[in-house]
């Protein structure tokens, strides 16, 4: 039996079909997304049904999972027509707005009441920015999705009458608790959704998908009418990128993971929910009934694409000059906020660098330096998860920068944990993928997760120290 699960990230549309037993991916398929913060929808539609195609159709699957990335704002009317370009997770243009939700209702409140503290990021600044910049459009709002919601919605055959078989039933809207919980206005401790501060950002109440628990179904209707998609066909809940990461990567309650994408992450299954008043861990809601307590920075692989460029090399290249220095670079230190900062919250932050002596300023020292300060701020994360009560027993290191040895070694110096590195995979895609055979079966398969390297823990104090001496 075969599975298929659907990662709708930033840059792409990846599709992996799995053997439902065992996950073994037995065929894929992948669509490139148009650049920007501010993307039409309808490109995310365009590409899921290339990469489907790519990926031999879904004629022999049994189930579908979509995995997304987390906050875009989706915003529908009445007909089910999407009113404007989402603002994706990266659109930094809703800070002032998420200042102003912070100083109405207080940080600590808002921590309690939704598990998050509102930072650009989050749907909710983006519907407040929508009520304050665009309030035409924000009237016209009958219907607020994520999109891995809009994309579930699309794919069960739903949509505006011209373009679906089943009809702009907005009712028929689904999500998951993990996606949910990246709103700020849903929140993990309490599993519902806080209408108020809905109200509060888009000045008006609205319809939001239908929470679905971790292994329940969609009710997919008549399906969407694509020729290689089975009418009909079980869709799960679907999950947060980073929630299905988790899935992907088996970890359990306890476990921890460093993602290095576009975006950093740090993340670790909790049993107990999270509310940060300082902002700096996210109390998502995991896939899987427990708790992904979070933290996430802007700049992780675009610092290692930025300056392999200045030195004019290749990332491979930039991994072996950074191994011929020291740690600690010989006193070099980046502070990486090339394009502002999620965490800490400096939206309209730079880059700077320090420690430039002539005896550091060197090509193998900046490349170092790069990386160090890369894997410092998600260091700095990982202290942030292990203070809400997290002990991870080691790090799971995953993202495309990940199979660089470089990173890996790195990494086990300024972590100080066991490092393992997975084969490399499309774990978000997977992670759907297993969530789709579980919610088939009524339970949670187990499927084995191959490594490809296992660093022991290698603590270089140096190289944290005097990042931090230099980010005060």
């Amino acid at each position: 039996m075969l599975v298929a699960g659907i990662d709708s990230s930033t840059q792409s549309c990846k599709v992996v079909i799995c053997d439902a037993g065992t996950g073994e991916v037995v065929r894929q398929g992948r669509a490139p997304h148009p650049p920007g913060t501010e993307v039409d929808p309808a490109a995310w539609w365009e590409a899921l049904q290339v990469a489907i195609t790519e990926a031999g159709g879904f004629n022999d699957v049994s189930a579908i999972s979509i995995g997304g990335q987390q906050h875009g704002m989706v915003v529908l009317d009445d007909t089910g027509r999407v009113i404007r370009d989402a603002l994706l997770w990266n659109d930094t243009r809703s800070a002032p707005a998420a200042a102003q939700l912070r100083e109405e209702y207080g940080e600590a409140a808002l921590a309690e009441r939704t598990g998050l503290v509102p930072v650009a990021s989050f749907t909710i600044t983006k519907l407040r920015w929508l009520r304050d910049t665009e309030p035409q459009h924000a009237a016209r709002v009958a219907a607020v999705a994520l999109p891995h919601d809009w994309l579930t919605w699309r794919l069960a055959g739903f949509g505006p009458a011209s373009e679906s078989p089943n009809g702009p039933d907005l009712a028929a809207l689904t999500t998951d608790r993990s996606d949910a919980s990246g709103t700020g206005y849903w929140s993990a401790r309490t599993g519902a959704y806080d209408r108020e501060l809905l109200a509060a950002a888009l000045g008006h109440d609205a319809i939001v998908p239908r929470v679905l628990g971790p292994l329940e179904l969609h009710d997919s209707g008549t399906g969407s009418g694509l020729a290689n998609v089975p009418a009909g066909i079980p869709i799960a809940a679907g999950a947060g990128d980073n929630a299905a990461a988790a899935l992907g990567l088996g970890l359990k309650a306890g476990d921890a993971a460093i993602s290095i994408g576009t975006s950093g992450t740090a993340f670790g299954v909790a049993t107990e929910p999270t509310a940060d008043a300082s902002g700096t861990v996210a109390g998502f809601a995991d896939a899987s009934g427990h708790y992904l307590p979070l933290v996430a920075t802007m700049n992780a692989a675009r610092v290692l694409d930025s300056v392999a460029e200045l030195l004019g090399v290749d990332h491979d290249e930039l991994g072996r000059l950074a191994l011929t220095s020291a740690p600690g670079a010989q006193g070099l230190v980046l502070q990486p906020y090339f394009e502002g900062e999620r965490t800490p919250n400096l939206p309209d932050a730079t880059a700077t660098l320090f420690g430039m002596t002539l005896a550091s300023t060197k090509r193998e020292h900046l490349a170092r330096a790069a990386i160090e300060g890369m894997l410092c701020g998600l260091a700095s994360g990982l202290n942030a998860l292990q203070d809400t009560g997290l002990t991870p027993r080691s790090i799971t290191l995953v993202g495309g920068a990940a199979m660089n040895p470089a990173i890996q070694e790195i990494a086990a110096e300024v972590f100080g944990l066991p490092v393992r590195v997975p084969k490399p995979g499309e774990y978000v895609a997977r992670g759907a993928a297993r969530q789709a055979a579980s919610a088939l079966r009524g339970a949670w398969q187990d499927w084995p997760l191959d490594l490809v390297r296992e660093l022991a823990p290698a603590p270089q104090p140096v190289i944290r120290e005097q990042y931090a001496a230099r980010a005060q």
